[in-house]
C-alpha cells in the first residue's frame, strides 16, 4: 500500500473534515459487488501500468509507469460522480491519457501530466499538476490544502473499498459448491447448475488450474457463476474454448488466498484478488480487483453486470445508481467506521515491496 504524505493526514484536517463532510449530499457509498459493476480496474495499492483500461479505474495508492490510457471505450458512460481515473496518491512516469471526457480525481501530485482527450473534462488534484495542456477543460489543483474534506473523502473511499473487497472475497469463499467442474485430459469444463437465484458455485484449487491448459464454460442460464480458487500463488495461463466474450459480465473468479498472481493468457471473467500482488501480460475481459498490480495487459469491458449480492451478513446493495457510475464518496457516517480508525494508525499500512 502506498505511504501517503503526513501533511495530508494530520488529525487537524481530519477534524475539520468531520464538520465539513456533513454538508455533502450523497446517495450512498459504493461497496460489495457494486464495485465490480462501477470500475473496470480497482487496485487497492500501487499500480504500475504501460497499458490501457477500457472502463473506469480506481487506484488506492500511487500510479506510475510508462504512458497509459484510461476510459478508452466510448460505451462507458461519462459521470461527474465517478471519473474515468481516481488515484488516492501521486501520478508519475509517462503521460496518462484520459479519453472520452473521462476526467480524473487525484489526491497527491501529478508530475506525469495528463493528455485530455474527448469532451471537456474536469480534473481535480489535491497537490500540484504539471505537463498538462488545459485547453477548454477544467483543472483545479491544491485542493488538499484549500479543502480539508477533499483528501479525507478519498481516504474514506479507499478504506471502504479495501474493506469491502476483502469482505466480499471471504464471503464468496464460504459458499458451498453446487456445480460440477470436470477435468478431461487437458481440458477443464465448468458445468453450471444454478440455484433458484441463478447462482452457480465452483470450488477448485490453483493446482487444478495447473493441471489443464484449456477452459470451457457451460453457464446453462446462470446469472452469476462464482469460481473460488484456493492457493497463495496462482498462475493464470489457460486458454478459453469459445473465447472470453460475455464471461466478465457473469463469471467472478475469486482468489481469497492469493498473495502472488500472474496472468499470461487472455482471461475471461471478472477477477477478485484483493490480497494479491499481481502482474498481467495479456488482457482481462471483465472487472478486476488486485492488492497491487504491474499491468502490461489491457483491461476490457464488459464489467460485471450480474444480479448477485452477498447473502445476509454480507454487503447489501448500497447505491441504486452505482452500476452507471454512482457517487464514490462515502456518507458522513462512514467516517466513524473508516476515517478515524485509519487515522489512529496514521494510514501507515504498507504492502511488501513490489518489483516489476
Amino acid at each position: 500500500m502506498a505511504l501517503f504524505r503526513s501533511s495530508f493526514l494530520s488529525l487537524a484536517p481530519i477534524a475539520v473534515a468531520l464538520s465539513a463532510s456533513t454538508a455533502l449530499a450523497s446517495p450512498g457509498p459504493v461497496a460489495g459487488t457494486d464495485v465490480l459493476r462501477t470500475w473496470n480496474l480497482v487496485v487497492l495499492g500501487d499500480l504500475t501500468s504501460s497499458s490501457e483500461v477500457e472502463g473506469r479505474t480506481f487506484v488506492g495508492g500511487n500510479l506510475d509507469g510508462n504512458a497509459s490510457n484510461y476510459q478508452i471505450s466510448p460505451t462507458v458512460t461519462t459521470s461527474s460522480d465517478t471519473p474515468g481515473l481516481t488515484v488516492v496518491g501521486d501520478v508519475s512516469g509517462g503521460h496518462k491519457n484520459l479519453n472520452n471526457g473521462s476526467g480524473a480525481v487525484v489526491g497527491g501530485n501529478v508530475s506525469s501530466g495528463f493528455n485530455l482527450n474527448g469532451d471537456p473534462q474536469t480534473v481535480q488534484v489535491g497537490g500540484s499538476i504539471s505537463n498538462t495542456n488545459v485547453n477548454n477543460n477544467t483543472v483545479t489543483s491544491g485542493l488538499a490544502a484549500s479543502d480539508p474534506a477533499f483528501m479525507q473523502n478519498l481516504i474514506q473511499q479507499q478504506s471502504l473499498i479495501e474493506t469491502s473487497m476483502n469482505s466480499l472475497s471471504h464471503s464468496l469463499s464460504t459458499l458451498d459448491t453446487n456445480s460440477a467442474f470436470n477435468i478431461n485430459g487437458n481440458r477443464g469444463t465448468f458445468d453450471a447448475q444454478p440455484d433458484a437465484d441463478g447462482v452457480a458455485v465452483f470450488n477448485i484449487s490453483a493446482a487444478d488450474l495447473d493441471k489443464i491448459g484449456e477452459l470451457q464454460f457451460n453457464l446453462n442460464g446462470a446469472d452469476t457463476a462464482i469460481v473460488n480458487v484456493s492457493g497463495a500463488s496462482v498462475a493464470l495461463n489457460d486458454n478459453f474454448l469459445g473465447g472470453t466474450n460475455n464471461l466478465g459480465e457473469h463469471v467472478i473468479w475469486n482468489f481469497p488466498d492469493a498473495e502472488d498472481l500472474s496472468l499470461t493468457t487472455a482471461w475471461g471473467g471478472s477477477v477478485l484478488a484483493p490480497k494479491a500482488d499481481a502482474t498481467t501480460q495479456n488482457y482481462i475481459q471483465g472487472s478486476a480487483v488486485f492488492g497491487s498490480l504491474v499491468q502490461n495487459g489491457e483491461m476490457h469491458v464488459g464489467t460485471y453486470t450480474g444480479g448477485y449480492y452477498p447473502p445476509s451478513g454480507g454487503e447489501p446493495p448500497v447505491s441504486s445508481s452505482s452500476s452507471s457510475g454512482g457517487t464514490p464518496v462515502p456518507e458522513p457516517g462512514m467516517l466513524a467506521l473508516f476515517g478515524l480508525a485509519a487515522a489512529g494508525i496514521a494510514f501507515r499500512r504498507k504492502r511488501r515491496p513490489q518489483t516489476a
